[in-house]
Order: C-alpha cells, then structure tokens, then sequence
C-alpha cells in the first residue's frame, strides 16, 4: 500500500509563487514517474507536470516557463514551483505516483488534493 502526502497549497496573490511537496510512503520497491494534475470546479483533473526517476519532464502548454517540476528520488519526493500564478491556475492540486510494491505489482497512488487560489 502507497500513501502520498501533499503539502504546500495555499491562497496567493496573481503573480505570486507556491511551491507544493509530496512525499510518498509505504511498502514501495520502486517509483518510475511521478505527476501532478489539477481539478477546478466542474472540470476534468488535467495533467500539469510529470517527471520520471531519470529526471525527463513535461508540462501543461498552459504552465510552461511558469512552473517547474523536481523530485528527490532517496526521499521518494515529488515538488512543484508554482511561480508567475494566474487565477486561472486555482484548483485542488493532486499528486501521483506510478511504480511497484515488488517487482511484479505495480500501483498507480493518488494524493489526497491540496488547494491553490490564485486571487486577481
């Protein structure tokens, strides 16, 4: 079983930075790639982020040269700098983590959703 915890969210001003956390716990053997996504109220959860165990990135068209997606693989962490924020950016932030429990199951892990408001 995988949990993942995230951190960081918060409510700021257009323009302003956050930077979210989240860390990944449990009976874990590996993780390959790790992701956030966001969900605003009445859309779909759409990518923002991704980046594998060997540091290849990609990014939302909307938040290129905005945001920045990093991980520490020894502390099975995933972060993302949030700079440049607009309103269109607020939404409930969720993180993810694709790897395996052994080398034969594999889990797809959600966090469990942090805020971000970005006001005008």
């Amino acid at each position: 079983q995988v949990q993942l915890v995230e951190s960081g969210g918060g409510l700021v001003q257009a323009g302003g930075s956050l930077r979210l956390s989240c860390a990944a716990s449990g009976s874990i053997f590996s993780i390959n790639a790790m992701g956030w996504y966001r969900q605003a109220p009445g859309k779909q959860r759409d990518l923002v982020a991704t980046i594998t165990s060997g540091g290849s990135t990609n990014y939302a068209d909307s938040v290129k040269g905005r945001f920045t997606i990093s991980r520490d693989n020894a502390k099975n962490t995933v972060y993302l700098q949030m700079n440049s924020l607009k309103p269109e950016d607020t939404a409930v932030y969720y993180c993810n983590a694709l790897g395996l429990l052994d080398p034969e199951i594999e889990f797809d892990g959600w966090g469990q959703g942090t805020q971000v408001t970005v006001s005008s």
